[in-house]
């Protein structure tokens, strides 16, 4: 049975939908509203609040600590700062991704990594025999996204002794919310302006009323699931178990993706050597890889007629889609669309998925299977760059 999050009393108040779903064995709120619209406005044009405490989350700690998250991660750890964050894949043996997450360095030999998949005893198999801890403080911290143009406001109000002005991009501070020591991020999974915010669990609900009582001037809702899917789609942000499978839950070899597979080769730095994967993933670097990451805009007008001659209206809008459908070109399948939706934002049909290359080149025109009264249809699509939503104020 799914447990509840330090936050589920609060939570379980707001959410009118009454619909939850699992996420790494806790509640979260699909949508608190009987629908998700309002929720993605509020990131986009105010300030969502969204309960991430089901990420896994893992401290670090010890003389070895660098030289542990050395071996497991694809990026160069050592080039982290104190009070900076770091994005990084890890892979297997093969140089196929298991997980990815961030890197957060607390202090010289203290780290905080978090992880969609539990990934505790694969850092403890890593770390043998090297002077380290590694912690599942998972239980330990709660955690919340403030994500939208009008979080930084927020924080100015609860915590003003703070210079939230100066905290860049994928840095860190710590300061104190109600009384509260918090650590704050300035990092998130909607593509906006937004932080991320680590709660000591027992003291989670009065950081919550705090940031809920402050954004009522700005525009604050609890945010779900729902709204999410969408925000992290229009940044092209993959989704674990949904645009690519992990090493360590795949059943094939077909399931499997490296960073270069999901256009994530700039993590993976040409002069590192001796982390796990690393031999494959140079000769994935001399040769190129097999797949390629793509972002796709389906043909609206075209779409449009393929529902009109079965006397429906365009039945796309709405959630985000993560049933995988075959991308094709010159009429043949080349690929896989592994999470589509209608962008409120820039009107417009997206999706993003993996193409055999050769295939795959930005411009190129290709078609995407779309089902209409239950009949399988190709609209016409065509590849575009990512991300397809990137506002300024995200890195400003």
């Amino acid at each position: 049975m799914p447990l509840p999050t330090p936050f589920h009393r609060r939570t379980s108040a707001l959410c009118q939908s009454q619909e939850w779903r699992e996420w790494s064995g806790y509640l979260s709120a699909i949508t608190y509203a009987p629908t998700h619209d309002i929720e993605y406005s509020a990131i986009r044009n105010a300030a969502g609040l969204i309960d991430i405490s089901p990420l896994y989350k893992y401290e670090i700690h010890g003389a070895d600590a660098l030289a542990l998250l050395n071996r497991i991660m694809t990026r160069e750890i050592g080039r982290c700062k104190i009070g900076q964050v770091i994005y990084s894949p890890w892979c297997d043996d093969d140089g196929k991704i298991i997980d990815e997450g961030t890197i957060a360095r607390l202090h010289n030999d203290s780290f905080r990594v978090t992880a969609a998949d539990p990934n505790l005893r694969w850092f403890q198999d890593c770390g043998y025999g090297m002077h380290v801890e590694v912690r599942d403080v998972s239980a330990e911290l709660a955690a919340l996204a403030l994500q939208g143009p009008n979080s930084r406001g927020i924080l100015k109000t609860i915590s003003p002794e703070s210079d939230w002005d100066a905290l860049k991009y994928y840095r860190l501070l710590k300061t104190e919310i109600g009384g509260i020591p918090v650590t704050v991020s300035r990092t998130g999974y909607t593509g906006d302006l937004g932080y991320e915010l680590w709660i000591p669990a027992a003291h989670a609900e009065v950081v919550w009323d705090e940031i809920i009582n402050a954004g009522r001037d700005y525009g604050l809702l609890p945010a779900g699931l729902a709204a999410l899917d969408i925000v992290r789609l229009e940044a092209a942000l993959r989704l674990i178990e949904v645009d690519y499978i992990s090493a360590h839950r795949a059943i094939n070899r077909a399931e499997e993706y490296s960073p270069y597979d999901l256009g994530l080769g700039w993590t993976v730095p040409r002069d590192k050597i001796n982390f796990v994967g690393w031999r494959r993933l140079r000769r994935e670097q001399q040769h190129g890889s097999s797949k390629r990451f793509v972002g796709l805009e389906v043909d609206w007008l075209a779409l449009r007629k393929l529902f009109m001659r079965a006397d429906l209206p365009p039945q796309v809008a709405g959630r985000t889609s993560r049933l995988g459908v075959p991308i094709y070109g010159n009429g043949i399948q080349i690929g896989q669309a592994t999470s589509m939706t209608f962008s409120p934002t820039l009107k417009k049909y997206i999706a993003i998925g993996t193409v055999n290359r050769p295939h795959g080149l930005v411009g190129s025109e290709v078609e995407v299977e779309i089902t209409v009264e239950y009949e399988r249809k190709r609209a016409p699509a065509r590849i575009v760059k990512t991300p397809f939503y990137s506002p300024k104020r995200k890195r400003a």
